[in-house]
């Protein structure tokens, strides 16, 4: 479709920085198609739907023809090596920005390795969690820690974008001190190095912080109906929310429900746009690819959601619900525009520019 504007990624991870042989990008490529465990005997991952797109639209990008044979598709790769084919294919996926969280993690991109690979710009999105345990490594005391943790959250809100919370619910009001205080505490006793905070009242409590900064929070909870009260209590306070539901159909339509239901709340629609349209309003949904390590997943994720679009969009079209240019819009909106307000992305520096 005409008018489709550079996608902007409101959630991914990165990708992977080295060379992947057979097993790892098979491995990569299960998480993708929601398996777990080996292949069954005298199959491979690549026959999956998210096999069979990889070979669709991948193998062009890098010189070959679709739906070529993988092994020789995993040859060509190695060929080129791990940093010309991430270049290559991110380059091909149509993405103009991307969200993510700082890096480099697990061996994959930081925000400006993957904005340089694109061609494009990357901006930081923090997760409170993270900045909780490097605050509990150098703490006392629960009083320090959460002192530590606030002003670290606070000072991240100075460069990051938006925050990303990975609480799985929470109510509408926040945690008593007395209650916070005693839940760090416990987990200052128990907890190993490094160890992020994973209970429900120090992760709502975090939550709670990073809303009071102002900047866009991402719910990354699976059933975003455990948010409900919050989105209610949060109406006003100047920071949009984004729910990011679990992968059933369930939990997606009740995003979708109460993005329409609240001003300052959004819903991912991750790269299949079409259930999504008839449940919310347009300018309350936002692309995502969720891809982490195969730079593949980016380029796959970015065409189905634009032939989705596409396919939509001139649907409506030639059963007379809008005109050519009003579908374009709704697509632009979908696929970068919405991104752009929430995130406020026009007016903030990002991790990196094409180059």
């Amino acid at each position: 479709m005409d008018g489709i504007p550079p996608l902007v990624d409101q959630y991914s991870q990165g990708a992977a920085q080295r060379e992947l042989g057979l097993g790892s990008f098979e491995q990569h490529l299960a998480e993708a198609a929601g398996a777990a465990g080996p292949a069954p005997p005298g199959t491979t991952f690549f026959d999956s739907r998210a096999g069979l797109a990889v070979r669709r639209w991948c193998p062009p990008l890098l010189g070959l023809e679709p739906h070529c044979a993988p092994v020789r598709y995993l040859a060509r790769r190695r060929e080129l090596g791990a940093y010309r084919s991430a270049r290559l294919l991110l380059r091909g996926a149509g993405i103009g920005t991307f969200l993510l969280p700082p890096g480099p993690v697990d061996d994959l991109t930081s925000p400006a390795e993957l904005a340089r690979a694109a061609g494009g710009r990357a901006h930081e999105v923090v997760r409170p969690e993270a900045l909780a345990a490097r605050a509990a490594d150098g703490a006392p005391g629960a009083d320090a820690f959460l002192c530590a943790a606030a002003e670290a959250v606070y000072g991240a809100a100075r460069t990051a974008t938006a925050f990303a919370s990975a609480a799985p619910g929470c109510d509408g009001e926040p945690p008593p001190a007395a209650r916070v205080r005693e839940a760090a505490g416990r987990w200052l006793r128990t907890r190993a190095p490094g160890e992020e905070p994973a209970g429900p009242v120090l992760t709502r409590h975090l939550l709670w912080t990073a809303v009071a900064t102002g900047l866009p929070v991402q719910l990354h909870g699976a059933d975003p109906e455990a948010f409900t009260g919050f989105l209610r209590a949060t109406s006003g306070r100047g920071a949009d929310l984004v729910l990011l539901p679990g992968p059933g159909p369930w939990h997606r339509r009740r995003a979708y429900r109460l993005a329409a239901a609240f001003p300052h709340v959004y819903a991912d629609v991750g790269a299949r746009p079409e259930e999504a349209l008839r449940e919310a309003p347009f300018g309350k949904l936002l692309f995502s690819t969720g891809a982490r390590a195969l730079a593949e997943l980016y380029v796959v994720a970015a065409r189905l959601f634009v032939r989705a679009m596409e396919r939509l969009m001139g649907h409506w079209v030639a059963d007379g619900w809008c005109r050519a240019a009003e579908a374009a819009r709704i697509a632009s909106l979908v696929a970068a525009g919405t991104a752009r307000r929430v995130y406020r992305l026009d007016y903030r520096p990002a991790a990196a520019a094409a180059g």
